[in-house]
């Protein structure tokens, strides 16, 4: 017999009632305040996705892999992304609660299903803070480096990387990073009506330097550095697509703040597209100009755009955008430590995870532990990892997160055609289908150490289950108080 109020399934696989999910189904009486608006929620989507995006990968894959036909390369990561960017915004529009993917795999595919994509996400998003981090401290010691300023040895990068060894007796750590990753935990524990100001202001200077190299560099280009478009053929394109797709997702990210949103049911889905299609506005025009300035083999993989104005003899453009690099890749790590910060609230308010994380502050109504947490976190791995290392850790949850959200969207809109949705994915199943087969051959292309370092936190994350959040659940008390 069904006991009202509780899910179907059993064990494991209980689901959380999607009816009632929009309730404040946590006991510890942890809520946020809904404060963000729609163009604050697109500028923090924005903020993900725009960055090493633009500023490395483009002219890394440019110079190695696919020639002027990058262009083509952000092309098919931005369809395959928007795929399972649908998916997430029929979701948005249904579940206006935080946790994004694993809100909506817990309702959809089943606790378990629900506790390992947060699980996963905790790693993933919190490795992307740690590889954006080192990422900025590099463009900051090379400022540093114009400047004729020497920073001491062991604090400008982690153990074992270049710049020379530590004096005897004394560690070297990447501190540049890990003070970038504890200022990010304490502009989002002000508040997120204050933390949101200091987002949009960051991405409105970004996209100000995007725009500044697409027009000023327009004047610059010379049709002959198209030719030709395919060096390394369609296949460079393709596997380059595979490269830059880590820079088409961020809305993921964005949208585990759905409960922090004025109007959730309705904003969140449109600042999902809004965010995509902006920034891949935005990518397609920076591709053009920057194969179009100079040849793809004089494209430089770490400084693409500074080193290309420089070599049209404008270095001072040049520096402006080197230091707006700096500043507007810094939304990045808000946006992904945001994720991470509202995915583990999430989780603890469902009782996966311990109850005192999902403590809120009493005024400024943030998870103050658990984004300190993430935040240390962060800055141990920036601080003693190289980012090759810490990379290898950032994209397998994500894919995987959205194998399950497309899944999800098609199992529900099967089983629960009666729900009410702000937003309905076209093309249903095909739009989904597409995100699960592209997010799937990705995976293949990710090595075999990152599959072995998954491996063991997904061991983890059930052992950690195991011995909490199965017993500790509210579904699983909700069940035992109605047997």
């Amino acid at each position: 017999m069904a006991v009202p109020g509780l899910s179907p399934g059993n064990g494991v696989l209980r689901r959380k009632p999607i009816d009632s999910i929009t309730e404040d189904d946590g006991e510890s009486g942890a809520g946020l305040t809904r404060t963000l608006g729609l163009w604050q929620l697109t500028a923090i989507g924005v903020g993900g996705i725009i960055g090493a995006g633009i500023f490395s990968l483009a002219g890394a894959v440019a110079h190695g892999k696919a020639g002027p036909a990058v262009l083509i390369s952000f092309l098919l990561a931005g369809i395959a992304s928007a795929a399972a960017a649908f998916s997430y915004a029929e979701f948005a529009g249904m579940i206006p609660k935080a946790g994004s993917a694993y809100t909506y795999g817990y309702a959809v595919l089943g606790e378990i299903v629900g506790w390992l994509i947060g699980w996963d996400l905790l790693l993933e998003y919190t490795a992307i803070v740690a590889v954006v981090a080192i990422g900025i401290s590099g463009y900051f010691n090379e400022l540093l480096g114009f400047l004729h300023v020497d920073l001491p040895l062991w604090m400008i990068g982690a153990p074992g990387t270049e710049g020379g060894d530590a004096p005897p007796g004394s560690y070297k750590v990447n501190l540049f990073a890990m003070l970038l990753c504890l200022l990010i935990a304490f502009v989002l524990n002000q508040g997120m009506k204050n933390a949101a100001r200091f987002e949009t202001a960051l991405v409105y200077l970004k996209v100000g330097v995007v725009l500044l190299v697409v027009g000023v560099g327009a004047f610059h280009i010379n049709a002959g550095n198209y030719t030709p478009f395919f060096p390394f053929g369609i296949g460079g394109a393709v596997t380059g697509a595979a490269t830059v797709f880590f820079a088409v997702f961020g809305y993921d990210a964005m949208s585990t703040a759905a409960e922090e949103s004025k109007d959730s049911q309705k904003h969140m889905p449109k600042a999902i597209l809004y965010s995509l299609v902006i920034s891949m506005v935005l990518y397609v025009l920076a591709c053009l100009v920057l194969t179009g300035m100079i040849p793809y083999q004089e494209i430089s993989e770490e400084s693409a755009f500074a080193t290309a104005f420089a070599d049209v003899g404008l270095p001072v453009v040049g520096a402006i955008i080197a230091v707006g690099a700096i500043l507007g890749i810094l939304t990045v790590l808000f946006t992904f430590m945001l994720g991470a910060t509202r995915v583990g609230f999430a989780m603890s308010r469902d009782g996966l995870l311990p109850k005192w994380f999902s403590r809120t502050h009493p005024v400024r109504k943030v998870p103050s532990r658990f984004t300190w947490l993430i935040g240390i976190v962060a800055a141990v791995f920036a601080g003693l990892l190289p980012i090759e290392e810490a990379a290898e850790l950032t994209n397998i949850g994500i894919l995987l997160a959205f194998v399950v959200v497309c899944a999800a969207v098609i199992v529900l809109r099967y089983r629960r055609p009666d729900l009410p949705r702000g937003f309905r994915t076209p093309l249903m199943p095909l739009v989904p289908l597409v995100g699960i087969v592209f997010s799937l051959w990705l995976v293949t292309f990710l090595a075999p150490e990152t599959w072995l370092r998954f491996a063991i936190w997904f061991l983890i994350g059930l052992a950690v289950y195991g011995a909490y959040g199965y017993r500790h659940s509210l579904l699983h008390k909700r069940t035992d108080d109605s047997a």
